[in-house]
């Protein structure tokens, strides 16, 4: 399916809002035969339990094939859950399994449009599979808009004859959008040595990469401890902070010695 040469960056990364309320609900409508086709091409449909999961990248959509973190399919409803039983989650080389509980999907006005189920795939059988790094999150379509209070409690009503699944890969990084190298890792050992302005006293903030190469969550929690009235507390936030504004102007000065700014 991968008929379409997408540059660098170019992706198809929809909102779960998108995936319900616009593909998931049009190929449920299934009334324009046009918009079906491309939608089709986009997200294909597939019984994804007939394969296993290291397979589906290459089974994609042309808008994801090639695409290394996430794929999208719809997914036939089985007789077994249209008749209200539980669907088979089984493959060839092993089984998905329900992580945690379903949660809602909601609209930008607050209303609940969908639920959400997240698996992860096991290799082997159960219960003595062993646990991959596939993962899975199924998307259910809800009959109509449900207020996002529900007081009564009621269980949505969901629409029957295909889920929207997206698979991906647990990633072992910080984000997969922002990725980052773990703390024991060292970059630009090898880049010269920006020389400091006049005036200006040499940055100390390479003897120190655990401290510079944080993560955005240890970075902005270590600045809200400065209304305690502690001084080392105090201290280590201004120095942390002084550590990566130092870390942006080194980054910065190196970016101008590689492109030859002067």
């Amino acid at each position: 399916m991968g008929d379409m040469d997408m540059p660098p960056g170019f992706r198809f990364y929809p909102t779960e809002e998108e995936l319900v309320s616009f593909y998931l609900h049009k190929k449920l409508d299934g009334k324009i035969e046009k918009l079906n086709m491309l939608m089709d091409r986009v997200i294909p449909t597939l019984d994804i339990y007939e394969c296993n999961p290291w397979d589906l990248p290459q089974l994609a959509g042309c808008m994801c094939y090639g695409d290394p973190e996430q794929w999208f399919f719809f997914i036939p409803t089985q007789e077994s859950e249209a008749r209200g039983g539980r669907p088979k989650r089984l493959t060839t080389s092993g089984y998905w399994k329900a992580t945690g509980s379903p949660g809602y999907v909601y609209s930008s006005d607050n209303q609940t449009i969908g639920i959400k189920r997240t698996m992860v795939f096991y290799n082997g059988r159960a219960p003595n599979g062993s646990k991959t790094e596939w993962k899975m999150n199924e998307y259910n379509a809800i009959e109509g808009q449900v207020s996002s209070s529900r007081s009564n409690g009621a269980i949505p009503t969901l629409r029957k004859g295909f889920s929207l699944c997206r698979v991906y890969k647990k990633s072992k990084c910080l984000r997969a959008f922002d990725r980052r190298p773990p703390p024991e890792v060292i970059i630009g050992d090898d880049w010269p040595k920006a020389q400091p302005t006049h005036g200006e006293k040499a940055t100390t903030s390479r003897q120190n990469p655990k401290r510079s190469s944080s993560s955005p969550e240890s970075s902005s929690s270590s600045g809200e401890h400065g209304a305690d009235g502690h001084s080392s507390q105090n201290g280590d936030s201004n120095n942390m902070a002084m550590a990566v504004d130092s870390a942006t102007c080194w980054d910065l000065e190196q970016l101008n010695w590689f492109l030859g700014i002067q």
